[in-house]
C-alpha cells in the first residue's frame, strides 16, 4: 500500500537531531525551548486536588467555563479587553494545536498565508497540509524587523492571513505599536485574516509593552489569538492553551475543534481556573525570565559570541561571524560534539535555510545549567 504523502518534503527536525546529539555526546541542551526548573508547587497542588475531589471527567468541548471566565477577567484588567468568555474562548490541548485549528478554519486551496521567517517550525506544514501557500518574507537581520513594504508589496487577491508572532520564536523580537499600525493599515477594507501566536505574552524584557491583538478592538474581529499555558507556569509538558478570536470566527474554530480534540485534560483545567487568580504568578514572570536573560548575557560576554539582542521569549541568538566558516547547521553540530553544548542553528526556522550564521541559545534554565554550558564555550576560540 502506498500513501500519497501530504508533507513530502517534512523530515526529522531539527530539534530531534540536536536533542539525540546532545544525549549521545552528554552534552548541555540549550537548544530546544523548555525549562529545566521546576514548576510551581501551587499549581502541582491543586491539580491533584482537583483529582482527588473527583474531577477526572470530560468538561466542555469548549473548554471548563469557570476557566474561561477567569481568562476573560485577566485579559480586562491587563489589556482592557472585552472578551466573551462564552462565545470568544476556546481551551486546546497547546498553543500548536490552537494555531493548527485557526489556519485549518480559515484555509482553502490556492488561498496565500504570509509568514515571517525565521519561523516557528509548525507554521509552513501546518499552512502546506491545509492546501494553501506560505508567503515568506525574511525579517530584517539583525533586528529581526518587519519590512512592511514588502508586506504591502506581496498583498494580492489570494491572500488570506498573515501570521505574526510576539515576542517572537527563535529571535526574541517583539512587535511595537508602530508596527501594529501598519498592520492596521495594510489590512484595512480587505478580507485578510490575522493569526497572532502570543505563547510567550508573559515572557517579555526591558520594560516593553506587550503588543496583543486583544489591545485591538479592530483588529480581533479579524484575528485568532493564540497562548499557552505551558510557556506561562513553565510547565510545557502539559500541552494546554487556548484561542481568542471574535465571536463569529470562534463559531467556526470550534466547528473543526469539537471533532478534533472533545475535551481538553479536565483536572488541569480545573487548578487553572483557581491558580489564575494568582496574577503576580503570570505579571512576575518578565522580570524572573529577563534576570536569567541578564545573567547568560554576562556569562556568554567571556567567549567570542556576539549577542543578538533578544527583548522576550525563552531564546536569544548569538552570532559566530568570522568565527568559522562552517554553516550554521555544521557549527551547531560541532559544538554540540566538540564542545558539549547544543543549541539551535537559525537557519532551520527558514524553508530555505538561509544562514546568517546566527545559532539560538534557550536561557530559560537554571543558573547552574547555563553556567556549565558557558564553562564549555569559553573553550572555543574560534576555527
Amino acid at each position: 500500500m502506498q500513501i500519497k504523502s501530504k508533507l513530502p518534503d517534512v523530515g526529522t527536525t531539527i530539534f530531534t537531531v540536536m536533542s539525540s546529539l546532545a544525549v549521545q555526546h552528554n552534552a548541555v541542551n540549550l537548544g530546544q525551548g523548555f525549562p529545566d526548573f521546576l514548576m510551581n508547587n501551587e499549581l502541582i497542588e491543586l491539580v491533584n486536588k482537583a483529582m482527588q475531589k473527583g474531577n477526572n471527567q470530560y468538561v466542555h468541548t469548549n473548554g471548563l467555563p469557570i476557566l474561561r471566565e477567569q481568562l476573560a477577567e485577566k485579559y480586562k484588567k491587563i489589556y482592557d479587553a472585552n472578551i466573551d468568555a462564552d462565545k470568544q474562548i476556546t481551551i486546546t490541548p497547546g498553543g500548536t494545536y490552537a494555531i493548527y485549528t485557526a489556519l485549518t478554519t480559515i484555509l482553502n486551496e490556492g488561498d496565500e498565508v504570509i509568514v515571517f521567517e525565521p519561523a516557528y517550525d509548525s507554521y509552513i506544514p501546518n499552512i502546506v497540509i491545509n492546501g494553501a501557500k506560505p508567503v515568506l518574507i525574511s525579517l530584517q537581520y539583525p533586528n529581526y524587523s518587519i519590512p512592511w513594504q514588502e508586506v504591502k508589496n506581496k498583498i494580492n487577491s489570494k491572500t488570506k492571513m498573515i501570521m505574526i508572532n510576539s515576542p517572537h520564536n527563535p529571535t526574541g523580537a517583539v512587535l511595537s505599536e508602530q508596527d501594529i499600525q501598519e498592520l492596521r493599515n495594510i489590512v484595512a477594507n480587505t478580507n485578510i485574516f490575522i493569526l497572532s501566536d502570543e505563547v510567550y505574552e508573559h515572557l517579555i524584557f526591558d520594560d516593553l509593552q506587550h503588543q496583543s491583538i486583544l489591545r485591538y478592538p479592530d483588529l480581533l474581529e479579524r484575528s485568532f489569538v493564540c497562548f499557552s499555558f505551558g510557556k506561562t507556569y513553565h510547565c510545557t509538558g502539559w500541552k494546554i492553551g487556548y484561542c481568542i478570536s471574535s465571536s463569529t470566527l470562534m463559531n467556526e474554530f470550534r466547528k473543526v475543534h469539537q471533532f478534533n480534540c472533545f475535551s481538553v485534560d479536565s483536572s488541569k483545567q480545573f487548578a487553572l481556573a483557581e491558580y489564575l487568580k494568582n496574577e503576580d504568578a503570570y505579571l512576575s514572570l518578565g522580570k524572573l525570565m529577563q534576570h536569567k536573560r541578564d545573567y547568560f548575557r554576562i556569562l556568554m560576554q567571556q567567549t567570542p559570541f556576539k549577542c543578538i539582542p533578544s527583548h522576550g521569549s525563552y531564546f536569544e541568538c548569538y552570532s559566530y561571524d568570522g568565527l568559522s566558516n562552517l554553516n550554521d547547521k555544521d557549527f551547531a553540530i560541532h559544538l554540540t560534539k566538540n564542545y558539549g553544548v547544543a543549541t539551535i542553528p537559525v537557519s532551520a526556522f527558514y524553508k530555505n535555510g538561509e544562514d546568517n550564521k546566527a545559532i539560538r541559545f534557550c536561557f530559560a534554565k537554571n543558573e547552574t545549567t547555563l553556567e556549565k554550558a558557558v564553562e564549555n564555550l569559553v573553550k572555543f576560540k574560534g576555527e
